[in-house]
């Protein structure tokens, strides 16, 4: 499931929006993740209905970004300029 989620959204996405996050890669995942995060808190702590991501899929997100996280420290984060949607399964 979450491999799923993860290529499903880098195939809108693409590989740009980590790789030239201000900051660098890890900054921009730090605050993907903080803006979660505080989402997440926010829900849980107010007891309100989520209207357009359901709490589940907040935490798809969380595991994903932490993947993402490793394969940028790992070197592994494709090259846009040499990304291809097609590459990724």
């Amino acid at each position: 499931m979450l491999q799923e989620i993860l290529v499903s959204k880098q195939k809108d996405y693409g590989p740009s929006n980590i790789a030239h996050a201000p900051g660098g890669p890890l900054n921009g995942l730090r605050v993907r993740i903080f803006d979660k995060v505080s989402r997440i808190n926010n829900l849980v702590e107010t007891g309100a209905e989520p209207e357009n991501e359901s709490l589940r899929d907040s935490f798809y997100d969380l595991a994903n970004y932490a993947v993402i996280a490793l394969m940028v420290i790992d070197d592994k984060w494709p090259n846009p300029k040499e990304w291809d949607a097609d590459d990724i399964e």
